[in-house]
């Protein structure tokens, strides 16, 4: 259950998430089943969160990253340098997207 952002969504979450700090670091051990435990509780407290990947790869950063996102369902809002940004709605729906505008 992927939801799909609009860019005026992505944009109102990535100035929501300027200010924040990286609440899980990954380190020398990789993606491991603790990382993704942390992962997941910080989405579901903060629903906005950001993970710093320390020491990998260009290649092996993305790798990692899509794996994040698959495991928690949740959204890459954007990725600079080593840190990504994840977000992910919870029961409680702290974060108000901004509406889905329609083309015509």
């Amino acid at each position: 259950m992927s939801i799909t952002l609009t860019t005026k969504q992505k944009q109102y979450l990535k100035s929501l998430a300027h200010h924040l700090n990286p609440v899980v670091m990954l380190g020398g051990n990789g993606l491991t089943e603790g990382v993704l435990a942390e992962i997941e509780n910080a989405l579901n407290h903060h629903e906005l969160i950001k993970v710093k990947i320390a020491g990998a790869d260009r290649e092996v950063k993305q790798l990692i990253i899509d794996a994040i996102v698959r495991e928690t369902k949740a959204v890459s809002v954007q990725t600079i340098g080593h840190v990504l940004v994840l977000y992910r709605q919870s029961e409680d729906k702290k974060i108000h997207l901004p509406k889905a505008t329609k083309a015509i």
